[in-house]
């Protein structure tokens, strides 16, 4: 009883402190334009297998490019001013990406990344290191994710969208978000993490499911009522609601291609 009880303390304290740290985050007074995605969808082309495996040795070759792409986000902050909604979180899924992207090229060969910067979640871990700078903000990958894409936008289906460089992650998009095709993408990206047997194992006698679903219950029930019914919009085998959820262990070793 104690263990819960500390365990939903923590819980409390960490949901706070991620609430104090992002809120007014992504306030801004640019009046930049909406930019490209091109460089990031021929990079994104030419690394990322279909199945979502990424080649970070040619992203290595090719760090350049990708130098040059992050260049253009920085050139440019999303605003309300002269962005739609669309073009506005088709440029943070992909800034997500990308930046992910960039610290593996910066410390590669690593086996997990994780291994870059232990630390506390929220705190001083990987995910909270101060290194995106756009427009003269400066951001971590937890702001655009927690205090950006989940804040602002209150979509579930982001969960399937960014990547976070690991096994159990959804698989990263070979093509780059665009606010023309977003939420075609959107949904696509969800569809195809639910049935992949690598992320969740959904069967007619036993369902176990990744640990995003259980990290972030609180998104998908905003969106569609329980974990349950949010999956069964994607699934190609239906769970049935008597059915107890089992979660996957989450692998964070590199989602490199072989």
């Amino acid at each position: 009883m104690r263990k819960l009880l500390i365990g939903a303390l923590v819980s409390t304290l960490l949901v706070f402190s991620m609430t104090c740290a992002f809120c007014q985050i992504s306030k801004t007074n640019s009046v930049s334009k909406p930019v490209s995605h091109k460089i990031w969808n021929t990079l994104l082309a030419k690394h990322v297998k279909p199945n979502g495996w990424v080649d970070y040795k040619g992203f290595v070759r090719d760090s350049l490019t990708l130098n040059q792409y992050l260049s253009v986000l920085e050139s440019a902050h999303p605003n309300n001013k002269n962005w739609s909604k669309d073009e506005q979180m088709a440029y943070w899924i992909n800034a997500y990406n990308a930046y992910t992207v960039k610290l593996i090229v910066q410390h590669y060969p690593v086996k997990s990344i994780k291994d870059i910067k232990k630390g506390i979640a929220f705190v001083n871990s990987v995910w909270d290191i101060k290194f995106i700078k756009i427009e003269g903000k400066v951001y971590d990958l937890n702001n655009i994710e927690h205090g950006i894409l989940r804040k602002d936008f209150k979509d579930a289906r982001v969960h399937a969208a960014v990547n976070c460089a690991s096994y159990s992650c959804p698989a990263l998009r070979n093509e780059a978000f665009t606010a023309e095709n977003l939420d075609a993408q959107l949904t696509d990206a969800m569809r195809k993490f639910v049935n992949d047997p690598i992320r969740n194992k959904v069967t007619k006698d036993k369902v176990q499911i990744s640990e995003i679903f259980k990290w972030f219950s609180g998104d998908f029930v905003r969106d569609a009522g329980s974990v349950k019914a949010f999956i069964n919009r994607y699934a190609a085998i239906k769970i049935a609601e008597s059915t107890p959820l089992g979660y996957l262990d989450y692998q964070w070793s590199l989602n490199e291609a072989k």
